[in-house]
């Protein structure tokens, strides 16, 4: 069932995208009075097949949802009628054909600013940026920063918000040197110079966890609430209402110890000390390993922590709310901030400051699609308007066979005068192939790894 369900959200998340971007090509081809022929959802066998009376347009939905295409009337593509010659996608002045291709990806980036639009109207309450923690022998702990500094800019852009903050770090993937950090330091503001070497070039650690400062959490008493039937825990003895008190000889005070240590620890023997109806008790647990979405391996014991209530200190939080008017210019400040995020490390890939196991195929697109459909609506379409920009960024670029490498041939014409000729376009139309199959199939054995 959970493998339905990881395929059904994927087919949610990717089903509208795709149809968005082909109605981009589809709206402005018939706008502009070229005649389509198909407007097509997936490849491979017919779903659903309509002919419009009106128009003669075929309409279908096809098995395999990975991608779409608008057949447009095209000499090169088949016999065209002396008549219809006019409405034919390839006689058409080369500012026309520019404007068709490039309404896919432009759709889908309009499309994501709409959805962040959405985000941002609800109220919402979060945390600042205060500090909740200062991991010792980190970046952040040498420079001098501190549980409870606030902090207020990275690198000069300002960071009302974790997500903000993230992005800016992101934004120095796999370099060398030092991240500025300006906060509030004991009632003052104070810079921070925080060094990083080949920062974040493996991006299964967090931006946070390695400079080494974490947000405000709450504390949990490491009690044990729920243990699963197959975990690790029960096996070797563990009861519900046992508290962690330490692992290998170090003090969990908190639950969130407890999961920082187990997590590092997969298929390791651990030594778990745990009080239980006043008396003390040793037990040996392994916690299993579990693959993450990007594949690495993390320990699970197989509990959970007893529910309590959560109270967030006032200085720890704060009230977002934007009116309709506000939300717009934020939605596309943030579209395009994870424009120039996708661009900057698909730059930082090729020169090798990331590592490529970071690229991901349709497999962990689909299991984050299915987690994300279970943490709520909010989640699923935050997630949505990401994979939007995803794609409208991807099909933008310079390779033949995208709509990029498309839009290159026509620039190049409209400066030139006269069409690239077809001996090049195929020659490009091959590297495209190659490069994409390429890229597909990388992507595909990282899922396959992370599996």
């Amino acid at each position: 069932m959970n493998i339905l369900f990881m395929i059904f959200a994927a087919i949610l998340l990717l089903g509208p995208l795709i149809a968005i971007h082909e109605f981009g090509h589809y709206w402005v081809a018939r706008r502009l009075g070229v005649k389509v022929l198909v407007y097509s959802i997936g490849f491979g066998p017919k779903i659903l097949n309509w002919t419009s009376k009106k128009t003669n347009i075929q309409y279908r939905l096809s098995f395999l949802p990975l991608g779409g295409y608008v057949k447009m009337l095209d000499e090169r593509e088949g016999e065209v009628k002396s008549e219809d010659l006019v409405y034919a996608f390839n006689r058409q002045p080369v500012w026309k054909r520019i404007a068709i291709v490039a309404a896919g990806p432009l759709i889908n980036l309009l499309f994501a600013v709409i959805l962040f639009w959405v985000l941002f109207l609800p109220k919402q309450e979060q945390l600042n940026t205060r500090i909740g923690k200062v991991l010792p022998d980190t970046s952040a702990a040498i420079a001098g920063l501190q549980a409870g500094d606030k902090i207020l800019s990275i690198d000069g852009k300002p960071t009302p918000t974790w997500e903000m903050l993230n992005f800016a770090l992101v934004s120095r993937a796999g370099e060398t040197g030092q991240i500025q950090v300006q906060a509030e330091h004991q009632g003052q503001l104070k810079n921070f110079s925080l060094n990083i070497s080949h920062f974040l070039k493996d991006q299964s650690v967090s931006p946070l966890d390695s400079l080494g400062f974490l947000p405000y959490r709450p504390h949990l008493p490491p009690v044990v609430s729920q243990l699963r039937q197959d975990g690790a825990a029960i096996r070797q003895g563990m009861k519900a209402g046992d508290k962690i008190v330490a692992i290998n000889n170090v003090q969990t005070p908190d639950w969130f110890d407890v999961v920082e240590i187990v997590q590092k620890s997969p298929e390791k023997l651990l030594k778990i000390e745990v009080e239980r109806s006043g008396q003390r008790i040793n037990l040996d647990v392994m916690p299993q390993g579990k693959r993450d979405n990007m594949g690495n391996v993390v320990g699970m014991l197989g509990v959970q922590a007893a529910t309590t209530q959560i109270v967030v200190p006032e200085n720890y939080k704060q009230t977002i709310q934007y009116s309709p008017v506000q939300a717009f210019p934020k939605a596309v400040q943030k579209t395009g901030e994870i424009s120039s995020m996708i661009l900057n490390s698909m730059v930082k890939m090729v020169r090798g400051l990331i590592g490529l196991e970071n690229l991901s195929g349709p497999i962990t697109i689909a299991k984050v699609a299915g987690q994300s459909a279970e943490m709520g609506w909010q989640t699923f379409i935050s997630f949505m308007a990401l994979m939007s920009v995803s794609l409208g960024i991807l099909n933008l670029l310079p390779i033949p066979m995208l709509d990029g490498g498309h839009l290159i041939y026509y620039f190049i014409e409209a400066i030139r005068g006269k069409p690239v000729s077809e001996q090049i376009q195929l020659i490009g139309f091959k590297i495209g192939i190659v490069l994409l199959g390429s890229m597909m199939v990388l992507a595909l054995f990282n899922d396959f790894m992370r599996l």
